[in-house]
């Protein structure tokens, strides 16, 4: 069949089924007058039936081709062409027409985008409305599953808990039927009757528990108790859930086990909590940040409470204590106002209870005149030489030393030294001794060191013992000795008096049991007790920088026990005992009272005569020795002058040349004896200023502080670093290296004086007065002078009084006698002059002539 013969759509003759596809023509138009025909497809859904099947009401009935012979279609016949129309004829538009036409396409196009845009707004809306309904479906599905699931296993669960329970109920030897058969007749039940031909469903294998009540949330325990996880439990799981309450039954879903859960954390949040009341010290002077720290609020807090009383401050800005206190009643706490000095440890209030008490031995101090023997007499005692390391045979340091005794008692001894640049060492001597033995030379007798040392003794008011040595000397006499000493008010027993004296000689050992012995006696009269058994406490003797052990100090026990470990405040100096050595130098593990030892583990060089103090730990430490440094700091920040004589000193001393040094030495008690000597030399016209004074080694830094100002240094027993060295050679730094404290002194003064350069003396050698007054051409005018005393010379200088004010000071040019040049001219003669620069002479002026000279200054 060709392609002319095929039926077109929709007119081929429909086979046993019914026809699913409608054809019909849409026509759809456009702008500028446009249109469009479309035939549209309409399809059905195709319907199958069994034969005999009535058709639905819905649907028409279609005749069946008969099963036996399906008839041919007849061929379609074909379409004739449709007539075609003459086209019509249009007019021509006029400008008229075709505007209104093109405006209303126009306003056709503007209506179609703004329906388009219309409609795909209202689409948008549609889509996020579904969307949202989408997500608001879905997750309702999803809670509705988890309780669901939820629900599942906790029937599962109380199943599980409530079979062995079943079992246990019934008798042990009944059993259990597992058929299917056997079930309805172990579990009777009233069934309705069956109808006939309906099939038996299988029976059950368990009965069905029904789900328990849901109990009533339990009491939730308090915070803090065991078991209670839930803030740091996280994130809430189905099994956490089930193992909550009683026996793992709980039947509450998780969303209301969060619901609980953040009813109760609301409930805690929104109850009052109970302000906690502090007792908040409060010293004379506080930040706000620690002063929030004490209060346990929040700085921001303070710093805020301060705006509003008109005081605008930062956390790190200090407050007095009023407005302090202020703060702190503002935030309802208890206010406990304490002083600066409260800090500091108060020794003196501390008593130890009698029971405590226990024996000790004596501090003994050897004191007298220098090269009398004093260190001589100790190395006698303690059968060592220690003179003998002592550079220019003097004691430079104070010694502590503790001699044990045949009998088993103890003595401890200090060694001080008999310069009179060691004053203040010896007056600390005195202040922590007990018995005190005055070193007399019998061939020297008394001299001012032993008159001092007599004072400090007495001034302590601590018993003396005098010890006339050398006595294997030939010219000693000890009573001479004992006779100079009345003056004094030293009266010993051999002449009536109370003071204890012996006859000793330190080379040929002699008297030196009789001195232990009236020592030991001295010492049981004073009953000299002490606590072991409590904090320790002790005096500095001595302190030093060691280059390998760092601060070391020579410490003896007043108190107490000192142990390796404690922690202690010693002046303005913290620490630990690292090590305690004794006078031999041996570790040691503790110290009792009047035990000598050296101490390991300072933060810095104390001061001899600061009091160690054992504290209870650091931080008390720290806070005890910040409080005294910041006293001492105030006291040499802010002293004044104490009267009006101390303040025109100090003009006068404004005034006088400055001498700047550097002083190191090896030991504390070293560098405070020759601070206090070059104070001592120091003139109205010249003073010593100490720019650094320490303990160790010349350093970098020493050399530098010294070039700032052109100072030299002054080495005691110390020597610079290869460093220093350096530094000092290259900025023409003097390094002074010293170890006999007279050369020191002598170098310095000399030095000082040199400073000052010459001295110049006037000496007046003649006087005479003016007569007349002549013209003398180009040299001014020319005096007549009568001499009164002495001579007149030419070439002297002359200094020229009216009323006895100095009018000229010069020199006379020439010197004439009647009409010749003379060179001096004498007493009861007349002569005439003339003199360099001035023409103010009148008649009644008086001359004088004087010379001046020069003579080298000393101090």
């Amino acid at each position: 069949m060709s392609d002319n013969d095929k039926p077109k759509l929709g007119m081929r003759a429909p086979l046993g089924v019914r026809r699913t596809v409608e054809t019909g023509k849409v026509k759809q138009s456009f702008s500028h007058g446009r249109s469009n025909t479309v035939i549209v497809e309409t399809k059905k859904a195709r319907t199958f039936r069994k034969p005999g099947d009535p058709a639905p009401a819905h649907e028409p009935e279609v005749e069946a081709a008969t099963p036996a012979v399906v008839a041919a279609p007849e061929p379609a016949p074909i379409a004739q062409p449709a007539p075609v129309r003459p086209p019509v004829q249009q007019r021509p538009m006029t400008p008229l027409e075709r505007r209104e036409q093109q405006e209303r396409l126009l306003r056709e196009a503007d209506e179609a985008r703004m329906n388009s845009l219309e409609e795909a707004r209202r689409r948008e809306e549609r889509n996020a409305r579904d969307a949202s309904e989408e997500e608001r479906r879905r997750a309702d599905e999803s809670r509705r599953a988890a309780d669901d699931e939820a629900q599942r296993l906790v029937a599962e669960q109380a199943a599980v808990v409530a079979e062995p329970e079943a079992q246990a109920a019934e008798p042990a030897a009944a059993p259990v039927p597992t058929t299917v058969a056997a079930a309805p007749e172990a579990v009777p039940t009233e069934e309705a009757p069956r109808p006939a031909g309906s099939v038996v469903p299988p029976p059950r294998r368990f009965t069905p528990v029904v789900a328990p009540k849901r109990p009533e949330p339990p009491v939730r325990p308090a915070r803090g108790r065991v078991g209670d996880d839930r803030r740091q439990s996280g994130k809430l799981t189905v099994t956490r859930a089930l193992d909550e309450g009683d026996g793992g039954a709980r039947a509450r879903s998780l969303a209301a086990l969060k619901r609980s859960r953040e009813k109760d954390k609301r409930a805690h949040q929104s109850g009052p909590s109970a302000k906690q009341v502090r007792d908040v010290q409060v010293p004379e002077a506080i930040t706000v940040a620690e002063l929030a720290n004490r209060m346990a609020e929040r700085t921001s807090d303070l710093v805020k409470a301060l705006f509003k009383m008109g005081t605008p401050v930062t956390s790190n800005q200090t407050i007095d204590q009023d407005t302090a206190e202020l703060l702190v009643s503002e935030f309802g706490h208890n206010i406990r106002r304490v002083s600066e000095s409260d800090i500091d440890i108060q020794t003196e209030t501390d008593v130890d209870e009698t029971e405590t008490l226990k024996s000790r031995p004596p501090v003994v101090t050897i004191m007298g005149h220098v090269d009398h023997g004093k260190t001589s007499l100790l190395d006698a005692l303690r059968g060592t030489d220690i003179a003998s390391g002592e550079a220019g045979g003097i004691t430079q340091h104070i010694g502590a030393y503790q001699v044990t005794q045949k009998d088993g008692s103890k003595i401890t001894f200090l060694d001080t030294p008999g310069h009179e640049a060691f004053s203040e060492m010896r007056a600390r001597g005195a202040d922590v001794t007990d018995i005190v033995v005055i070193v007399v030379a019998g061939d020297d007798g008394i001299r001012p060191q032993t008159i001092e040392a007599i004072n400090h003794t007495k001034a302590a008011g601590k018993p003396m013992i005098v010890a006339i040595n050398k006595m294997d000397k030939p010219g000693s006499n000890a009573q001479r000795v004992r006779e100079a000493l009345l003056q004094y008010d030293v009266q010993v027993e051999s002449m009536g008096g109370d003071t204890q004296e012996v006859q000793v000689s330190a080379t040929a050992k002699t008297g030196l049991d009789e001195l232990i012995e009236k020592i030991q006696i001295q010492a049981e009269l004073m009953e000299l007790t002490a606590n072991p058994d409590r904090e320790a406490e002790g005096v500095v003797i001595e302190a030093q920088l060691d280059k390998g052990r760092g601060p070391v100090a020579t410490i003896i026990v007043r108190r107490g026990t000192l142990k390796t470990g404690d922690i202690f405040v010693v002046g303005a100096e913290s620490g630990k005992v690292r090590a305690l050595l004794d006078d031999k130098g041996k570790p040691i593990k503790s110290a009792g009272p009047s035990l000598p030892v050296e101490i390991l583990g300072m933060s810095g060089v104390p001061q001899a005569a600061d009091q160690l103090t054992v504290v209870e730990n650091e931080a008390r430490a720290r806070e005890v020795a910040a409080y005294r440094a910041s006293v001492i700091q105030q006291r040499r920040t802010t002293q004044a002058p104490a009267s009006l004589e101390s303040m025109f000193s100090s003009l006068r001393a404004k005034q006088a040349q400055q001498y700047p040094v550097v002083v190191k030495a090896d030991a504390q008690g070293s560098v405070e004896a020759i601070v206090s000597s070059l104070n001592k030399i120091s003139t109205d016209d010249i003073q010593v200023r100490i720019l650094h004074s320490g303990v160790g080694g010349i350093t970098e830094s020493d050399v530098t502080l010294a070039a700032a100002s052109r100072a030299p240094i002054i080495g005691f027993n110390v020597r610079a670093n290869a460093k220093a060295r350096e530094i000092a050679t290259r900025d023409g730094v003097a390094l002074k290296y010293y170890d006999v404290i007279y050369d020191l002194l002598d170098e310095i003064r000399a030095a000082m004086a040199g400073q000052l350069g010459p001295e110049y003396f006037e000496t007046v050698v003649g006087r005479a007065e003016v007569r007349e007054v002549f013209s003398a051409g180009k040299h001014g005018k020319a005096a007549g002078l009568l001499v009164t005393e002495g001579y007149i010379k030419k070439d002297l200088r002359a200094r020229l009084t009216r009323e006895d004010v100095i009018i000229y000071n010069g020199k006379i040019a020439s010197l004439r006698r009647f009409k010749d040049d003379v060179a001096e001219v004498r007493a009861g003669l007349e002569c005439g002059i003339t003199i360099e620069g001035s023409t103010d002479v009148k008649p009644g002026d008086f001359l004088e002539t004087f010379e001046v000279e020069e003579r080298a200054r000393t101090l």
